[in-house]
């Protein structure tokens, strides 16, 4: 522990036991391995076993320590602020984001929101609630540092007294997610507040649309050099119906002019392949690669950017032989814009009831 700088090597969740050979592992190591494996740093060895009485390779001890040395690679933690402290105030605001563990991200992206939110909601307790759960384990087994989820965050709201709850989501879009976070709502806390308000997504209308493109066409213009030159979004991709914002986003882009603008997600069409079809068909030979995400978290990385994985973003741009000018790593968070229109739509929430958007199935 002492050489990872951690008083303990632990984790909140067994993760050890789903080896058939756990009960082998001594008692005094238990706690650190199941730190090892529930971090991916041990994966086991042959037949899904630990071989905890085995010899670790020169090799396998290499892969331990550059698994661990990536994991610890993505900043530092003491600059975020998990917002969990107990409330004081009559009134909350709960921000909600999926989350991301890349710790450098997290502050300039979802900490920055929160951090505009407390100064356009001076009357307000600011606090956050993560979606993924995944996440939440990752922080804590890595950093220490402990985020709520979201009904982590709801229960600690109730204890402390809070009266009058908003909660605005830093969703893109009205999809699954958005749609439980409305459920939940509805279902298990709808008594337990005098009131109840939520913000729309980031994108639900049409000014919505124009004021995000812009942003979206600003932030990435200096980087522009020539018309040679196209900018590719990354979005992420859902199976809702809501995955028709990326093409009615494409549609405002290039409405706006912007037909340098091209965008593709990871989990549908159109996927990278398809993009790069688009922008070689337009003429274009370099691209600027760029995440259509709040946060510039794993996809933005890795999916994304990284140059050793053959399906990434850059690896599929440079094999059909387009030039990647720059790989920019920063969420949508981190722009001014973006972070003034989720403040807007907390100043505009409406009571549950009043909702309009429909939660997805």
């Amino acid at each position: 522990a002492k050489q990872v700088k951690k008083e303990a090597l632990t984790n909140r969740k067994d993760v050890l036991a789903g080896y058939p050979d756990a009960e082998n592992v001594a008692s005094w190591a238990k706690e650190p391995m199941n730190w090892a494996v529930s971090s991916e740093f041990i994966t086991g060895a042959d037949g899904g076993k630990l071989d905890p009485a085995g010899s670790a390779t020169r090799a396998q001890t290499a892969a331990i320590l550059c698994r661990y040395l990536d994991d610890n690679a993505t900043g530092d933690a003491s600059k975020d602020n998990p917002r969990n402290q107990d409330c004081t105030k009559e009134s909350e605001l709960l921000v909600v984001s999926f989350g991301t563990s890349f710790n450098d991200n997290r502050a300039a992206t979802i900490k920055a929101i929160e951090d505009d939110m407390e100064k356009a909601f001076p009357g307000y307790d600011v606090r956050r609630g993560f979606t993924a759960n995944i996440i939440i384990e990752h922080i804590y087994r890595r950093d220490g540092e402990r985020i709520n989820d979201v009904k982590e965050a709801l229960d600690q709201a109730v204890k402390n007294g809070v009266k009058n709850l908003l909660v605005q989501p830093t969703h893109l879009m009205n999809g699954y997610e958005y749609g439980d976070l409305r459920n939940l709502l509805e279902k298990k806390y709808a008594g337990k507040f005098e009131s109840i308000k939520i913000g729309a997504p980031l994108l639900t209308s049409d000014d919505d649309f124009a004021k995000v493109a812009k942003a979206m066409v600003d932030v990435a213009a200096d980087a522009v050099k020539d018309d040679k030159t196209a900018v590719c979004w990354m979005g992420h991709g859902t199976s809702a119906d809501s995955h028709s914002i990326y093409a009615r986003m494409q549609q405002v882009l290039k409405d706006a002019g912007n037909v340098n603008h091209f965008i593709g997600t990871v989990e549908a069409a159109p996927l990278a392949e398809d993009v790069v079809k688009m922008v070689k068909e337009a003429g274009y030979e370099k691209v600027i690669l760029r995440p259509m995400m709040i946060v510039a978290g794993d996809h933005a990385n890795n999916d994304m950017a990284d140059e050793n994985d053959p399906e990434s973003w850059y690896s599929v741009f440079t094999s059909a032989g387009l030039e990647v000018v720059e790989c920019q790593i920063n969420g949508l968070g981190e722009i001014k814009a973006i972070r003034d229109l989720l403040a807007d739509h907390a100043k505009a929430a409406v009571d549950l009831k009043d909702v309009g958007i429909i939660s997805q199935p």
